[in-house]
């Protein structure tokens, strides 16, 4: 029978994180061993990733866990999505193995799953830390007050993605309704080549049920030392094309094209986007001169869109009009 939350660990050359994360999950999981399983994709580790895992299979027999090791490094977004898809629960929630979390957060997890038969996501509040400095970046990823399903789940999410797109974005806070989950996959099969994937995926389960943003704040972002951290193109490409690429889709799967179209446009306003541009043009040119011409076109493609679904929009108000 299958269990109703998977833990999905993806997981690459940080064998003493997860040593740390799977002691955790070992301590918050008691009473709980039968609702739950973890499913770990290690993304072909150079380190001891893999005797960490045996080792806490055989202490914690009563736990169900399923190791799962790449042959080779296919990209930390694309072990992230391997992980969530391997999940078998009827929840699935996708922890980061660096990630803080606070005790009792299985137990509320499962509490909600029991109790709200329509949930599709639940978004986990939480902080952002920089492990290099020890300070905190972010005091909290959404300004929720209450942990209330959600009564209009496409409108409300568009507020979190106005106000909350980093927490969106933070692995650890995501925790989907598996079977929606795929179907976000299978709307977007490309997705995972795309750094801020995440949010398509939590927006697209948003908008196909009920969700819940948690006010208090589960879990500990680490931050400085991810996968992202390392890239300095980074802020650049999440600014220019992966996130105006999310938006893009969104617009074909149930959100305002309006809202969409004003959010991928924002750019252009945003004086400290120019300023992160004209930086990637000096630095880069021709790298950011493709990803400019790349923004272009969603703009484009956007605008099409927009004035598309305004243009039935006043093919319908005038039906209307001829049959009064």
């Amino acid at each position: 029978m299958s269990k109703l939350l998977t833990i999905s660990i993806p997981t690459y050359n940080r064998a003493q994180m997860l040593d740390r994360q799977l002691e955790w999950i070992a301590s918050d999981i008691v009473g709980y061993e039968n609702d739950c399983d973890i499913v770990i994709s290690d993304n072909c580790s150079t380190d001891n990733t893999e005797k960490i895992v045996q080792r806490w299979k055989s202490l914690s027999p009563q736990i169900s866990l399923t190791y799962y090791r790449n042959e080779e490094n296919i990209g930390g977004m694309a072990n992230i999505a391997l992980c969530l898809l391997k999940a078998s629960g009827k929840f699935v929630w996708s922890l980061g193995d660096d990630d803080g979390v606070q005790n009792g957060t299985i137990g509320y997890l499962l509490s909600k799953i029991k109790s709200h038969s329509d949930l599709s996501v639940i978004l986990l509040n939480g902080f952002g830390r920089d492990l290099r400095t020890d300070k905190i970046i972010t005091e909290r990823f959404f300004d929720s007050t209450s942990d209330s399903l959600s009564t209009k789940s496409v409108s409300e999410f568009e507020h979190v993605l106005t106000t909350g797109m980093g927490g969106v974005l933070f692995i650890s806070s995501a925790v989907y309704r598996t079977e929606v989950l795929h179907k976000a996959f299978r709307t977007w099969p490309e997705s995972a080549k795309n750094l801020a994937s995440q949010a398509f995926w939590v927006a697209f389960c948003a908008a196909r049920g009920r969700f819940i943003v948690t006010s208090f704040l589960f879990t500990e972002c680490a931050m400085g030392i991810g996968f992202t951290d390392k890239d300095p193109q980074w802020m650049f490409k999440m600014i220019f094309r992966e996130i105006p690429d999310v938006y893009l889709r969104l617009m074909r799967t149930g959100y305002s094209r309006r809202f969409c179209f004003l959010r991928i446009i924002r750019n252009l306003w945003s004086t400290n986007n120019w300023r992160i541009l004209f930086g990637a043009l000096r630095r880069w040119p021709i790298f950011a001169t493709r990803v400019i011409v790349c923004y272009i076109k969603f703009i484009a493609i956007a605008a099409t869109l927009c004035f598309e679904s305004k243009g039935k929009e006043m093919l319908l108000e005038d039906n209307r009009r001829t049959e009064l």
